[in-house]
């Protein structure tokens, strides 16, 4: 038996067919507002829940910012850092500013992989993280677009052998039909794509399951709601064009 990770997000689960296998590295991709950040804090946060620590890499927001964010929700992570269960790698201000005073988990340099690696596999071992977020991954090979599969490779390799189970979150423009970065696809165990799109005049999200290594999962796109308490998945119901259908 292969064992799981329950995401915990009300629907996912089930999309899921019991959650993601573990050590597994998750491409989140999707284009601007359609909640990928949201989805990989609770994602994080419901681990935390039920006792397997995590890590947050903040490569797009001050790490200050994502604490804010994540708290709205309910989601105040304070307690847990305190605690030591819970640990943000500050990848976005470089130790600029009060970071290097406030923050335990620095990267100084972006363009030194091998220190980024160290920064997280100390995290994983002071924490005895079980899970991990890396948002976005498309910033560590934004400008080097050849090296994606070989970035991400790399760090599979590292986080997996911790026994960590990794959400990578990808940024893509609207309208592109990709994943983020050339080959990534190819470098990750699974895909989940969060999609915003124009349906009679109305914004509807949705996301798919493009491919998860180790388990079965819904073919279906299914439409999901971001609530003041975090994303609601309706796994019951499939999005097709025109409107919103139940599943047989």
């Amino acid at each position: 038996m292969i064992k799981r990770v329950k995401t915990g997000i009300p629907g996912m689960d089930e999309i899921l067919h019991g959650g993601i296998p573990e050590r597994n590295v998750v491409l989140l991709s999707g284009g601007p507002g359609t909640g990928k950040s949201i989805f990989s804090q609770q994602f994080l946060w419901n681990g935390l829940q039920m006792g397997e620590p995590g890590i947050y890499v903040a490569l797009e927001e001050h790490p200050v910012q994502v604490r804010q964010n994540m708290a709205q929700f309910g989601w105040d992570v304070r307690k847990y850092e305190e605690e030591g269960l819970f640990a943000m790698v500050d990848a976005f201000t470089a130790g600029i500013g009060k970071s290097k005073e406030y923050e335990k988990y620095l990267v100084p340099d972006l363009t030194d992989l091998k220190g980024f690696i160290d920064v997280l596999r100390t995290a994983v071992k002071d924490t005895g993280a079980k899970r991990l977020v890396v948002d976005s991954v498309t910033t560590l090979y934004i400008n080097k677009p050849a090296m994606a599969r070989s970035i991400v490779m790399q760090l599979k390799r590292v986080l997996a052998g911790l026994g960590v189970t990794s959400i990578f979150v990808s940024q893509i423009s609207v309208g592109e039909r990709g994943f983020g970065g050339p080959g990534v696809e190819h470098g990750v165990d699974g895909i989940i794509r969060l999609d915003l799109d124009e349906i009679d005049g109305e914004l509807k999200r949705s996301l798919i399951v493009w491919k998860m290594r180790g388990t079965s999962h819904s073919m279906r796109r299914h439409p999901f709601e971001i609530t003041d308490g975090g994303i609601i998945v309706h796994h019951d119901k499939v999005l097709k064009r025109g409107g919103i259908f139940e599943t047989e």
